[in-house]
């Protein structure tokens, strides 16, 4: 397999996990950086960054040049006897990371099992799910600029993570092509299994003490039966963030609507779930053509087939309506509209 391939007017349906019928007008598929610096040498049209395509809307076709990151390889570099440190191509699938840290007693990352995406993805979402996030165990990536050449360096601190938002989705936007990442996971991992329903499904498990292993699996379950498979019905997971209100803000909504789940932040607001808004504002298991939101999770939008970028955008933007009107509420979206 070469390091890269370069393709014309290429069709993106089979890379994005919505199943959007629009092409690229050029896509680079880069396996390496020396890749990478050969297709910048001379290029002169704008660059998108495709990672998995699992949190991407396609509305039309993408001009410019598409660089594909399959950037490959998962290796143990520092070891002590608490924790690892381990280097990840960009393009390493994020379930097969966690997967191969699982399978070597590493914890960590077990809380993040079957998120769809790739490794070099995750950092601009900082992505999390049943209480961890990805800050939780990152220590540093290497990336290039796409606009000079030059090697990038990111710290913790100098990535500014938040709630699905990190620096790669503002002052790095579409800049920075992620390499490589550092994690450090944990040999005597203090297993997480407070948030959702993880413990309950390990009890209807039959688990009574835990392993990484058996969170991993609770988890996949939990996922599995509440979110539908791409390779199924097209869609790209959730596809609005949880609003998190201001302490005045969120009076203001409990006070009407009592019954409403909420979550207290540390820094005092309050994170209420979106789902939860959707659903009450009775858009779950709609369906416009083959545009919908999904009858068992209405956080996430769905493609039943052969549904628009455009109809899909067009539904979002009425559920943010309809749920600003009824809640005084804005919820905006997780996924990235191209």
């Amino acid at each position: 397999m070469t390091s890269l391939e370069y393709h014309h007017h290429f069709p993106l349906k089979s890379l994005n996990t919505f199943g959007i019928g629009a092409f690229a007008e050029q896509l680079a598929i880069v396996r390496s950086v020396e890749a990478l610096h050969s297709v910048l040498l001379d290029n002169t049209l704008p660059i998108s960054i495709l990672g998995g395509g699992s949190n991407v809307l396609l509305t039309q076709d993408v001009p410019g040049l598409v660089l594909k990151n399959e950037i490959t390889g998962i290796e143990t570099v520092l070891e002590n006897e608490h924790d690892v440190l381990v280097k990840v191509g960009g393009g390493v699938v994020w379930h097969e990371l966690v997967l191969w840290a699982v399978g070597h007693g590493f914890g960590g990352i077990e809380n993040l099992s079957l998120i769809p995406g790739t490794v070099g993805a995750a950092p601009i979402q900082n992505i999390g799910a049943y209480g961890v996030e990805w800050k939780d165990v990152f220590h540093s990536l290497d990336a290039i600029d796409l606009q000079t050449g030059r090697p990038l360096h990111f710290k913790l601190d100098e990535c500014e993570f938040g709630y699905r938002d990190s620096i790669f989705k503002r002052e790095w936007k579409g800049r920075a092509f992620i390499a490589e990442v550092y994690l450090k996971l944990h040999k005597k991992p203090v297993l997480n299994t407070s948030y959702g329903d993880i413990q309950r499904t390990l009890e209807e498990m039959g688990i009574e003490r835990p392993s990484i292993k058996d969170v991993s699996e609770a988890v996949i379950r939990i996922r599995k039966s509440k979110l539908p498979d791409p390779v199924e019905i097209g869609n790209a997971g959730s596809f609005f963030k949880n609003p998190e209100l201001e302490a005045a803000d969120f009076q203001r909504f409990i006070n009407k609507f009592q019954n409403a789940p909420n979550y207290p932040q540390p820094d005092g607001r309050v994170k209420v779930p979106a789902g939860w808004l959707i659903e009450q504002a009775g858009w779950k298991g709609q369906r416009f053509g083959d545009a919908g939101c999904h009858a068992k999770q209405a956080l996430v939008l769905v493609n039943y087939g052969a549904a628009k970028g455009a109809e899909i955008l067009d539904l979002a933007r009425r559920i943010q309506d309809s749920v600003l009107e009824k809640f005084g509420i804005a919820i905006v979206p997780e996924v990235n509209v191209w």
